[in-house]
């Protein structure tokens, strides 16, 4: 009976970070067109290049092929400073506070934080997977879009995580926006999001094989490129996994040690 009530408190809160999104049309549709806007401008800075010179630096004959799992893995660093303004914001409204006053553990207001973030950043996922297509890239077989589509639901509950860690005592809306130009430019400039890691000075290399957001890039682009999961390296995809439970158990110790009623 526990287990159950602890579940239903989670999918009450869950699905009120789910409604708050629908309730904002802005926010859907400012995070579907800033990767798009990327892929579009970014992408085409290629559209002219040799194929001979593609072919031997990204490994495909077409960039946007090459750069759209790391634009929707570099998007995820930005649902992590939503979840975060998220929590800020119910801190101001005094939302957190009635709910804190219920027997409501803590771990499950930070759970339903991290979830309704994480949900948020996928609804941009098949619309810019349709808007590629105009572009000439190839929708990979279902098996392996789904295995990339939750490798960046798993990126997102981590970066999340660490988002809401650092952020958790704060009610300071300017906190997440400072966090993120420190900490999102770095990350998404060190993975291989961009470019291969094959040219970055060997600090660099080391950054990027630490880096999350390579394993989620690297990941989805052998899909993608390939067409299929099975020339995809699963490492990188239990990488993920383990990031991101270590990083939500993390978070759940520390929203029980440190979130209080203000």
């Amino acid at each position: 009976m526990a287990t159950l009530r602890l579940l239903n408190q989670l999918i009450g809160l869950y699905i009120r970070e789910v409604k708050n999104t629908y309730k904002n049309p802005a926010i859907i549709a400012l995070s579907v067109i800033q990767p798009l806007l990327w892929i579009v401008f970014f992408g085409s800075s290629f559209s002219y290049a040799p194929k001979s010179f593609l072919e031997s630096f990204f490994h495909t004959d077409n960039y946007i092929a090459f750069l759209l799992s790391g634009q929707l893995s570099a998007s995820m660093l930005f649902v992590g400073m939503f979840s975060s303004l998220s929590m800020i914001q119910d801190k101001k409204s005094g939302y957190l506070r009635r709910i804190m006053v219920t027997p409501i553990r803590n771990y499950i207001i930070f759970l339903a934080k991290v979830l309704g973030a994480s949900t948020r950043g996928m609804l941009q996922v098949p619309i810019v997977f349709l808007s590629v297509m105009l572009f000439g890239v190839a929708i990979p077989e279902p098996f392996g879009l789904t295995a990339f589509i939750v490798a960046l639901f798993l990126l997102s509950i981590g970066l999340s995580s660490i988002y809401l860690l650092i952020t958790m005592k704060s009610s300071d809306w300017q906190i997440p926006t400072v966090i993120s130009n420190f900490i999102n430019l770095p990350l998404m400039f060190s993975s291989t999001a961009l470019f291969p890691k094959e040219n970055f000075p060997p600090w660099m290399q080391i950054i990027s094989d630490m880096n999350p957001v390579s394993y989620s890039s690297t990941f989805g682009r052998e899909i993608i490129i390939s067409g299929n999961s099975i020339s995809a390296n699963w490492v990188y995809f239990f990488y993920l996994f383990i990031f991101a439970l270590v990083m939500i158990i993390i978070g759940m110790f520390a929203a029980t040690k440190t979130l209080k009623i203000e």
